[in-house]
């Protein structure tokens, strides 16, 4: 497959309040890497050095090393004589050899990268020759093809940066006034309020699974992906910062929030399976809305969704949703879609995408279930949770058929461009032409859930 000229996947879903902001692809790519592949040695090796283990083959030609390191990934240190007795890392990558000179100084490391072990050193090294190779022409357009105005920064934090600016002029003009009483000689109150600020970029090594903030890329690799702003979290890939603008608010830090947010990471900080944020609007739209019409189908307005998101986002569990706030279950309905459609891996994830589809193919229902059961364990366990938990939600909306109008079908049409977008960078459009087997396969998982999930 071919990923030079890769989709944003950024076409707006209908009815929608914001569209997708994060491009998987690259991250696709990088669950399709070779993963490395030790080749062990199995004779006594003499002076080996203490930081390698049974990788270390010792003195070796590079006919040798072409002889056992036959597999795509598989690795192997040797000390190679024709380079001056220095330590070589062979490995085999897109069918040819690789040899680099191998260095340690209390981490391991072939350029400016450092890696704790070798086996982690290659796996790095093959994710990024792999995407490298597949998407060099991509990766070389990336921040000339994207808009600070719509990066996932900007569109992710509006109403926070609204609010926080706004703290900032009052706070300052309240300095003013003072001063002015007091009669203190300070700034005239007619020059302009700038709070430009440069950005604090480090080098940073990313754990778990992160997209650049500027281009809503993936940011590929196992260390030092790319930068981070020390003062206010902005992520990004070292090419896309030297882009950003001077606009760094430090108070952002603080309230970077769940929108946005990798389901397993986010799962991990709230030792929860399913998310607060899922919970608290299924239990709200469950305890008010069931009998809605056009439940999960009617958008409620966006400026209440952005402000719901947000109170979500900086209050968390202690976010008012009831009725006194937000009357309209329609913008709690939509604060659940929305934060859906941000996750930057679906809930139900590219590996488990091909085999439900497969599995509608059956030719019986009870052969289309048997099917559906194994495509789902392939999810990590927060989005098996969440989807288990989500599909329950939904079969009990369609039980108020008869009030809200709103079948699993209807569901599930709603729901597919959300939940199961193509794993096809070619069929990314977020348009509903073309998905009839992804919502074919969700209302199976929705009619079905108690089976598909016992």
């Amino acid at each position: 497959m071919s990923y030079n000229r890769l989709s944003n996947g950024d076409v707006n879903q209908e009815g929608s309040p914001i569209r997708h902001v994060w491009n998987p692809n690259l991250y696709r790519l990088q669950q399709e890497a070779p993963r490395p592949i030790m080749v062990p040695c199995s004779i006594p090796v003499h002076s080996r050095p203490q930081y390698y283990g049974r990788e270390y083959h010792g003195d070796m030609s590079h006919t040798e090393a072409e002889a056992i390191v036959t597999e795509e990934g598989a690795f192997l240190v040797r000390r190679s004589n024709r380079n001056g007795g220095c330590f070589t890392l062979t490995f085999r990558f897109g069918g040819k050899l690789k040899h680099y000179k191998l260095y340690y100084d209390g981490q391991h490391y072939v350029l400016d990268k450092r890696f704790d072990t070798v086996h982690d050193l290659v796996a790095d090294g093959l994710v990024t020759l792999y995407i490298e190779t597949h998407a060099r022409s991509y990766i070389e357009l990336m921040d000339s093809i994207s808009c600070y105005e719509t990066s996932p920064y900007v569109t992710l934090n509006k109403l926070k940066r609204r609010a926080v600016i706004g703290c900032n002029v009052s706070l300052l003009q309240a300095e003013r006034e003072a001063s002015q009483i007091s009669g203190s000689d300070v700034a005239d109150s007619s020059v302009d309020i700038d709070f430009s600020k440069p950005h604090n970029f480090k080098i940073h090594t990313f754990k778990g699974l992160n997209w650049c903030e500027f281009c809503g890329n993936f940011l590929w690799g196992f260390t030092a992906q790319g930068v981070k702003c020390e003062d206010c979290g902005f992520s990004a890939h070292c090419k896309c910062s030297r882009k950003v603008p001077s606009d760094c608010l430090p108070k952002l830090k603080g309230v970077r929030g769940v929108f946005g947010l990798d389901l397993t990471t986010l799962a991990s900080q709230q030792r929860s399976h399913v998310p607060r944020v899922v919970r608290r609007c299924v239990e709200e739209i469950e305890r008010r809305g069931l009998d809605t019409e056009g439940l999960y189908r009617v958008s409620g307005f966006a400026e209440e969704v952005e402000a719901l998101k947000l109170a979500l986002d900086t209050d968390g569990e202690l976010a008012d949703l009831g009725p006194e706030k937000y009357d309209n279950i329609n913008v709690i309905a939509g604060a659940l879609k929305l934060y859906l459609r941000l996750l930057p891996i679906p809930l139900i994830t590219f590996d488990a995408h091909p085999p439900l589809i497969e599995a509608t193919k059956k030719k019986t229902v009870s052969e289309q279930l048997a099917a559906m059961k194994e495509a789902v364990m392939i999810l990590p366990p927060a989005h098996y949770q969440t989807l288990k938990f989500l599909m329950e939600h939904l079969h009990r909306v369609s039980q108020h058929v008869d009030t809200n109008k709103m079948t699993s079908h209807n569901l599930s049409t709603v729901f597919a461009p959300t939940l199961m977008p193509s794993p096809d960078p070619a069929k990314i459009s977020g348009a509903m032409y073309g998905m009839a087997l992804e919502i074919a396969a969700l209302e199976m998982l929705i009619t079905h859930c108690e089976t598909v999930f016992r």
